[in-house]
Formats: structure tokens, sequence, C-alpha cells
């Protein structure tokens, strides 16, 4: 999980002299999330990093955490809303925030925002195999039996021997085939009524 970065006293000095009430309410918002005190240690730093911008990294290290302690007790709406704030804080820890927030929204079914998160994650590391093997997943329950097939492939011709791809793609290949209509034999001309002895008529 995500770690506070904060510096301690004696590695600050200098942002001390600069800014020193930020300093002090980035200080005490470190020691309310150690204490596991989320609410205090948000509004803390916030208030630091309205100050001092660089305090948004830590910011952001707090409301995943928050977040992260929100979906274990199930709180999942609250839990996305803190990974919301965090990647308008850091885009740039994108990929671990999008991998998380899917992860709660996987937990409560929403699947189409959980697919945006892995395509997003897919786009920034295309060689994932887990990414794609829940991007497969997702695509599967929505009945999207092209594309789920077409990541499976993929993971498949990097991995041969993943066994959750194998296990898809047989799955994927029977539900193709139900899905697939039996195509009618084509009609003899002689069972035409037009040229069948009873479908002429008499003189």
């Amino acid at each position: 999980m995500t770690s506070l970065a904060l510096c301690g006293s004696q590695v600050c000095p200098a942002a001390e002299k600069k800014n020193p009430e930020a300093n002090k309410l980035a200080r005490e918002g470190a020691e309310a999330a150690k204490s596991q005190d989320w609410d205090k240690a948000v509004d803390l730093l916030k208030k630091a990093s309205a100050m001092d911008k660089k305090y948004t990294d830590e910011l952001s290290a707090v409301y995943q955490r928050r977040g992260y302690a929100a979906a274990n007790e199930q709180r999942y709406g609250d839990a996305i809303n803190d990974y919301d704030e965090a990647l308008k804080l850091t885009p740039q820890e994108a990929p671990r925030i999008h991998e998380q927030r899917a992860a709660v929204e996987m937990k409560i079914l929403d699947y189409d925002k959980a697919l945006g998160d892995y395509s997003e994650l897919i786009k920034q590391k295309p060689n994932e195999i887990k990414y794609l093997n829940y991007r497969a997943y997702i695509y599967e329950l929505k009945n999207d039996l092209q594309n789920s097939q077409a990541d499976n492939d993929k993971i498949l011709k990097a991995d041969p021997n993943n066994q959750d791809a194998k296990a898809r793609k047989q799955r994927l290949e029977q539900k193709i085939a139900e899905r697939t209509p039996l195509t009618p034999p084509p009609r003899s001309p002689t069972a035409s009524p037009a040229h069948s002895p009873a479908g002429k008529k008499k003189p």
C-alpha cells in the first residue's frame, strides 16, 4: 500500500523555514495518518497543500490509504471518491490508482467503470497479462465475446500456458458456437413447389 513520503523534522529544515505553517500542518497530517485518523489527515494535508503544492503527493497518499481502508470496510462509494481525488492530485501515479479503483468497481459489479480503468491500464502497460486477463473477464461477463476473445488471444500468445485464459478460450468457443445459428442446407430445386409435380398446374 502507498506510504506517506513526508520528510521528518530532521530532513526538512529548509522547507520549514520557507513555509513553517504548511510544514507544521503536514507533520500533524502525517501523525494523524499513522494513527489511521484519515479524516483528520486529509483535512490537515489539504490545508498544507493549499499553502505549498509540494504536499499534494502526501495528500494523494493519504487519499489512497483512506480509500483502501474504506474498501476494506465495504464503504465502496467512499473508496472510489478517494481514489478519484488521488488521481486528480497525482496523475503520474495513474497506474496504481486505476488498479486500486478498478478492484473496488469490480466489488460493486460496476463493470463499465472497471472496464474503463483496465483499458486505461492496458494503454499504459500493454504487455501486462493481469490487466488483459481482467479485461477479458469483464468482456465475457458483459457477453462481449468478440472483445473477450481478442484479449484472450493476446494473453495466450504471450503466455500459452495461462490457465485462466485456456479455460476462458473453451468457454468463449462454446458460447460463440451456441450463438451462431445453424445454416440450413440449400433447398433442392426438385423440392420447390414450382418444380414439384404437385406444384404444376393442370392443363
